[in-house]
């Protein structure tokens, strides 16, 4: 049996009672890391313990470090009943424990206080409004949604602030206020408000830091399509624009012709990005344009458009997705071909 409990925030009084006598009972256990504040404090009451912090300097990557924390605890719970002990709550942010779920060994987890908790209580937020919760070390940008609270953990050092910060530098100002936590909740909390261009500078980030992002205002949002889907929205609502208002399908046909004849245009220049850009914007309007038309009678939505394509995708391209194989161009085309014909 593999027994998993969680170290909870940071101060020992955060401890549910249920957690500290079992610690208090037991002979030895394991941590994923003995940086936590909670630990020196359990050391000077006799507690022993077995860390992994040196897995961490043996690999170069964070899932080669847990599957084999994973692989230590689940080979000396064949020997005997084991303590693994985590951060926070085993059900928040611990990769390793979702490893030790997924395998055949024979688990009971135990509570620990979340640093969510922590965290929210520190930021004066409430989750209700919309929130991600995200892993410095692994999240895609394409995911985020800076119309919510972002939180992001395990900021462990400067080069992990340094990823988060480029990320975002993409699609927010260098000047955007962020606020970096660190030990949410405890007595060595500390919260420090910088730009984002900034949250690589602070040499003090450790594992009980995260960086929180506020809500972006709708004026940083525009290259969202959501933005853009509720502009068309509201272009064509009852406070809208009295031209789109009125426009249908087939009056709308002359527009689509012009903007591509003027996007071939703009293909056919050297150097000439900026022009491509407007004028693939303009051909996308005339898309959402004809969504919102659908919509608006209901017939069909952007969704039932994003929908068919996603799936004719997927469907005519059964080498990148499936198990056919397409070396060439033309052998790509041939199983497009053949998948088009099937769909008739």
């Amino acid at each position: 049996m593999i027994i998993i409990i969680g170290l909870g925030a940071a101060e020992l009084e955060q401890m549910p009672l249920g957690i500290y006598k079992l610690l208090q009972d037991a002979k030895h256990i394991f941590v994923r890391t003995k940086q936590h504040p909670v630990l020196a404090v359990l050391a000077t009451k006799g507690l022993k313990y077995t860390s992994f912090d040196a897995v961490y300097e043996r690999h170069d990557t964070f899932d080669a470090v847990y599957e084999e924390i994973a692989q230590t605890l689940i080979d000396a719970s064949r020997q005997e009943d084991i303590i693994y002990a985590v951060p926070g709550h085993p059900m928040v942010a611990e990769k390793t424990v979702q490893l030790l779920i997924a395998s055949t060994a024979k688990i009971e987890i135990k509570g620990g206080q979340s640093f969510i908790d922590a965290l929210l209580t520190s930021l004066k937020i409430d989750p209700i409004e919309g929130l991600q919760f995200l892993d410095a070390t692994n999240f895609k940008l394409a995911d985020l949604s800076l119309q919510q609270h972002l939180i992001f953990c395990q900021v462990y050092n400067p080069e992990m602030a340094s990823n988060v910060k480029l990320a975002l530098l993409e699609i927010l100002p260098p000047d955007y206020d962020v606020i970096i936590i660190t030990a949410a909740g405890s007595k060595q909390e500390l919260i420090k408000r910088v730009k984002l261009f900034e949250v690589d500078h602070d040499m003090a980030l450790n594992s009980l830091t995260s960086i929180y992002i506020p809500p972006a205002p709708e004026a940083l949002l525009r290259q969202e399509f959501s933005v853009l889907r509720k502009t068309v929205k509201t272009l064509r609502g009852p406070n809208g624009c009295p031209w789109d208002q009125i426009q249908s399908h087939q009056s709308l046909k002359g527009n689509l012709i012009e903007e591509t004849q003027e996007l071939l245009k703009a293909l056919d220049e050297p150097d000439n990005d900026e022009q491509i850009v407007e004028e693939l914007g303009d051909v996308l309007l005339q898309v959402m344009l004809h969504a919102q038309i659908g919509e608006d009678a209901g017939w069909f939505k952007i969704d039932d458009v994003i929908l068919g394509l996603n799936e004719k995708l997927i469907r005519r391209h059964p080498h990148v997705f499936g198990d056919a194989t397409a070396k060439t161009p033309a052998e790509a085309m041939a199983l497009w071909q053949h998948a088009k014909q099937q769909e008739k």
